[in-house]
């Protein structure tokens, strides 16, 4: 499906205009989940993820059948300033791992029955060093925001957007850091392993980087400090909320890339849910901005989507008890 924008303004009136949750598949969904055969409350969590994804749905007894995992992979011209413990040929080495079968998300996803497609974005055009100019133009962001939307696949029913870019935990911090506010230092993790020298790197580049552009607009932000990766994710979890589909967020940089849409709609990320926390540091501070309790907390810092994935297993077990589950009549239990 093509994208219904052509400039960044048009994309904001796109999630400003989003459809909401359906509140009589949320009613019906709490009533269902009040004749359960369990104490109230007795699933906890479970249950309130159970009924968040019945209002997404519109079903008050939904399942979830068709899951769908994107990889996004892009290239970032910040890695000019020595900010990956990796060399920027690992992205197209890895995204011919993930067309082989061969990382890490192709068997979570295995595992967690979800489809997994992979879309490469102009690896062989790294976004430019946004410590020397934007990132993007608006036409760069505008195709890759368009590009992820495009990817979604209408008929699923729950998506996970995931990504592979060396040197993408520097824009990620970059983008945060001018959407959130705080400095450099707040938002600069290791990533894949830098040292202490890396380190001071990196947030000296994310400091450069937020001096020199005006992020006031967020996905000015995304643009000026993002990557084409970043903005795919972003263009995803727009189309997923425009087709109803419930989104589990994956870690530190999936969560930057939500975050601008947050900033620049508040009701944007009323669909998504945070899959996992990351150990990038400072992924715990981005999800308490935009309100989000994780699943997960495993301690995992891939990217991939794989913190998504793991989740979908949850999501899963939690509509799966809500719709399958028999009521006090229907199983001829007491109810108290």
């Amino acid at each position: 499906m093509s994208a219904p924008f052509t400039t960044l303004a048009e994309f904001r009136d796109v999630l400003a205009k989003a459809p909401a949750i359906d509140d009589p598949a949320c009613a019906g969904a709490q009533a269902r989940n009040g004749q359960l055969t369990k104490p109230p409350g007795a699933l906890g969590r479970l249950e309130d993820l159970a009924i968040w994804y019945a209002g997404w749905r519109g079903d008050a007894r939904p399942t979830i059948c068709a899951p769908q995992v994107i990889v996004f992979a892009g290239n970032h011209g910040v890695c000019a300033q020595g900010v990956s413990a990796f060399p920027p040929e690992v992205t197209v080495q890895m995204v011919a791992n993930f067309e082989h079968g061969g990382a890490a998300i192709n068997q979570l996803a295995k595992a967690a029955g979800a489809k997994l497609d992979v879309h490469a974005l102009d690896l062989e055009t790294p976004t430019a060093d946004f410590t020397t100019s934007p990132a993007m133009t608006e036409a760069e962001v505008v195709a890759a925001l368009a590009l992820g939307w495009a990817a979604v696949d209408k008929e699923a029913d729950l998506l996970v957007t995931g990504e592979m870019g060396i040197g993408n935990t520097t824009s990620a911090a970059a983008v945060a850091a001018a959407v959130f506010g705080g400095d450099a230092a707040d938002w600069t993790g290791r990533g894949t392993g830098v040292d202490d020298a890396g380190l001071a790197r990196k947030t000296d580049v994310v400091a450069r980087g937020l001096a020199l552009h005006d992020t006031t607009d967020p996905l000015e932000a995304l643009r000026c400090l993002g990557g084409r990766e970043l903005a795919a994710m972003a263009g995803a979890i727009a189309a997923a909320r425009h087709h109803r589909i419930p989104v589990i967020l994956d870690g530190f940089i999936c969560s930057a890339a939500a975050g601008a849409l947050f900033k620049a709609v508040d009701s944007a990320l009323d669909h998504t849910v945070a899959g996992h926390l990351s150990a990038e540091g400072a992924h715990s501070r981005l999800l308490a901005a935009m309100g989000k309790e994780p699943i997960l907390s495993l301690g995992l810092r891939l990217g991939e989507g794989s913190g998504g994935a793991l989740a979908i297993g949850v999501l899963k077990a939690a509509v799966a008890c809500h719709s399958g589950m028999a009521t006090f009549a229907e199983a001829g239990v007491s109810d108290a």
